[in-house]
């Protein structure tokens, strides 16, 4: 059938060869017919018709060279004219411009149209990575300038020489509870820029997970038993390979955040198990929660849910970024669910034996 059907088609393409070559030998006599009656001059049949047939042949040629020609023209002019658009958008992106858009025609050449795309994929990646850039000076140079205001200022309220020792003693405090603000954010940034480095090093070893966890409890206990905060405690026993002092941060964090956002008398829980070779941790709290549309925030960097409380509370929002790195390292998950006044749940999927 396949070879009927190319028979076919031989067939009709020799045809249409014949009716086009036909026509310009009718053009071919049209144009002798002219020029004969001009000169009043007419040679026998045979020398007419094929000069005729050569002459139509010669039209033919030169039409088909001649679109090719035009076709090749086009093409290279089409070729020039997208290069020099995309030397320019690299030029402008290049200076830190990547405001770039390059217009393209989905019908011209394959290869070009996948290459200006790239190029707009590009720009548009560069763009967002600028603007995230730009937002994340921003958060480090607003979190570093609060707490250096407060440092300059009671400083400064300190030359008072008239100054009670009480109140020299709570000027005092305040500057070193900015200065560990400080320090904290120096040590968190420098966390996330070693957990963002391809050459991030585990210090891989098999633990007791559930121990460390009630360690960290244990740890932070001063913090839960000021509030009166119940802690329910249901872990298995787990053993896990991974970065322990890593991880011990995630627990910390967790566990910290939880205490800090659950009012007094309030009551946290906490689940540890194992399935085969998958753990799950999950801690429950009866906090004020998370809105629903900033939980799709929740783990961006210097992200605050509750603006207004976390300067009460402090805190400079990368605790949990810390949190989703170290978890992600590790070749695991984090998810949380909240609801505003009713309390967050942060589920943490890790597998026990951890495969770089």
């Amino acid at each position: 059938m396949r070879f009927r059907k190319g028979k076919i088609h031989n067939i009709v393409g020799v045809l249409l060869g014949l009716i086009v070559l036909s026509a310009f030998i009718m053009l071919a006599f049209f144009i002798t017919s002219f020029i004969y009656k001009t000169i009043g001059k007419t040679p026998n049949i045979l020398i007419t018709q094929m000069i005729n047939s050569l002459l139509g042949i010669f039209f033919l040629v030169t039409t088909i060279f001649s679109t090719i020609n035009f076709g090749s023209k086009n093409y290279r002019e089409y070729q020039i004219n997208m290069f020099k658009s995309i030397v320019e958008a690299m030029e402008k992106m290049s200076k830190g411009d990547f405001n770039v858009k390059l217009e393209y025609d989905h019908n011209k050449i394959k290869p070009f149209v996948a290459l200006v795309k790239g190029v707009n994929s590009m720009a548009l990646e560069l763009s967002t990575m600028e603007k995230m850039r730009q937002e994340f000076v921003s958060n480090v140079s607003h979190e570093i300038q609060s707490p250096l205001t407060s440092i300059k200022g009671f400083a400064q309220v300190l030359r008072n020489n008239n100054l009670s020792e009480e109140e020299r003693v709570h000027y005092l405090n305040i500057i070193e509870t900015e200065s560990t603000r400080l320090s904290k954010l120096g040590d968190n940034l420098l966390k996330l820029a070693t957990l963002d480095s391809d050459q991030v090093e585990l210090q891989l070893k098999s633990y007791r997970l559930d121990k460390q966890i009630r360690s960290t409890i244990l740890s932070l206990e001063p913090h839960w038993e000021r509030k009166n905060i119940k802690f329910e405690i249901f872990m298995e026993e787990v053993e896990i390979i991974g970065d322990e002092g890593m991880l011990n941060q995630v627990w910390t964090n967790l566990i910290h955040n939880s205490i800090k956002f659950t009012e007094e008398n309030g009551q946290i829980k906490i689940y540890l198990s194992q399935v085969q070779d998958k753990v799950e941790f999950k801690i429950i709290d009866t906090g004020i929660g998370i809105d629903e549309e900033e939980q799709l925030h929740i783990f961006e960097r210097f992200y605050k849910a509750d603006k207004a409380r976390a300067r009460s509370i402090g805190g400079n929002g990368l605790g949990l970024s810390i949190v989703k790195r170290i978890i992600e390292v590790h070749k695991g998950s984090i998810e949380v669910q909240s609801e505003l006044g009713n309390g967050s749940t942060f589920t943490i999927y890790l597998s026990s034996k951890f495969i770089k």
